[in-house]
């Protein structure tokens, strides 16, 4: 025996009202129907999963670039400087999330060239050395090295569009001015320092190429008059757990620390990211909601159809809650083949995106992404299983509302009305 003979008969009943029927000359048109509602459902979810995927690729490649200069969590002392910075970068990486540690001294200042250009900047002192640990700088040069930045040396490292503003090669003289004066003959002058550009990096993100610059911690601590590094910045293993382990870091270091996570240091361009995806999702949820309620109209005129099969069943013992259950199965298997079907789409289209959005370039003959405003040409995508997951919950949800009043309807048909002109 079969396993559809073992199932209840309002199963039975809902799956083959679910399928092409003869029952009438309007149960093709009810059966394309139902139809053009499955096909809706599932190209709302695979839409919602491909543009999400997407969404999500944005994010982490504009993320990684950020964390080419950034660290995934920044170690200051509340106190002032940090003079036993060794110490403690080695209390930090006794944390088994922690990979690496590295000091710096970072401030604001102004740079100008010879013929007067001027353009301000963000300028962190780093050890060469201890910066591999952290981030991937070194990786970023176009030209130069990131070892010259040795001490005493007054070399800087600018990024690549901060060079083109200033129209600054690599050899080239630059002034720095920061903001702290000095007291001198003439009056309060602010201090300045010529420096030599001895390379320039590609971040691949627009506002750090066109306002970071990097100099030897000694020299930037002697610009700064400190007797040792500001902070330190810290490399975790996973840089979606920096938040956890800042905290975890804030209990078991000594002194009185403050730590601030990579999210914290670019708070507004985040919270601006995952507002847009709720709103993406909201909005391309209300499609998936127009197709699933398609499933309304559907089941009404089944109802309507079969008023006289309902009128049998009720003569033959039927239920209205039975009579209701079968119409929310067909709906709740209409529901569940769309789900399936564009859960199914979505992601192949997500996991080949590298491939489809370049046949698609190609047949059209165009672009979709200018390097020169994307520093990257290809459409990224990545796929999250939680994002599927909510996506197919959030489906098959909707679906079985949508079959609820078409059903409760059908309970309500009374035999003797529905049969007295058959």
């Amino acid at each position: 025996m079969s396993i559809l003979h073992k199932l209840p008969f309002e199963w039975l009943v809902g799956l083959r009202y679910t399928r092409a029927g003869k029952g009438s000359d309007n149960s093709g048109f009810i059966s394309f129907i139902s139809l053009i509602s499955v096909a809706g459902i599932a190209l709302g979810v695979a839409a919602l999963i491909i543009v999400l995927s997407v969404m999500n690729g944005f994010q982490k490649q504009v993320t990684d670039r950020m964390l080419s200069v950034l660290a995934h969590i920044e170690v200051f002392d509340a106190r002032g400087d940090m003079p036993q910075w060794q110490d403690a970068a080695q209390e930090a990486l006794r944390n088994p999330a922690v990979l690496g540690a590295a000091p710096f001294v970072q401030s604001e200042a102004l740079l100008q060239q010879r013929e007067g250009a001027m353009r301000p900047a963000v300028i962190r002192g780093i050890l060469p050395e201890a910066e591999r640990n952290v981030s991937d700088m070194a990786g970023t040069m176009r030209q130069g090295r990131l070892d010259s930045l040795t001490p005493g040396s007054f070399n800087i490292v600018l990024g690549y569009a901060l060079a083109g503003a200033l129209n600054l090669q690599v050899g080239d003289k630059v002034t720095m001015l920061l903001a702290q004066a000095q007291a001198t003959p003439a009056g309060l002058l602010p201090r300045m320092r010529t420096f030599t550009v001895s390379g320039i990096f590609e971040a691949g993100h627009a506002e750090f190429d066109a306002s970071m610059a990097f100099i030897s911690l000694t020299d930037a601590q002697k610009m700064e008059r400190l007797a040792a590094p500001a902070g330190l910045r810290l490399r975790v293993r996973d840089m979606h757990a920096a938040p956890q382990v800042a905290l975890e870091l804030k209990k078991s270091m000594s002194g009185d620390l403050v730590m601030r996570d990579w999210s914290k240091l670019n708070a507004m361009w985040f919270g601006a990211v995952q507002t847009e995806k709720k709103m993406m999702f909201i909005i391309l949820t209300l499609i998936v909601t127009v197709a699933a309620f398609n499933l309304v109209s559907t089941l009404v005129m089944t109802v309507t159809d079969k008023q006289a099969d309902i009128a049998i069943l009720r003569t033959l013992g039927a239920s209205p809650r039975s009579i209701m259950k079968i119409f929310m199965v067909q709906g709740a298997v209409a529901g569940l083949l769309g789900t399936a079907a564009g859960v199914a789409g979505g992601v192949l289209v997500a996991l080949n995106i590298d491939v489809i959005v370049p046949f698609i370039e190609q047949l059209l003959g165009v672009q979709f992404l200018s390097k020169d405003i994307y520093q990257f040409t290809a459409v990224p995508s990545d796929l999250r299983w939680p994002d599927v997951t909510r996506i197919g919950v959030v489906a098959v949800i909707l679906s079985f509302v949508a079959t609820l009043y078409p059903s409760w309807s059908a309970s309500r048909v009374k035999p003797a009305e529905a049969l007295r002109y058959e």
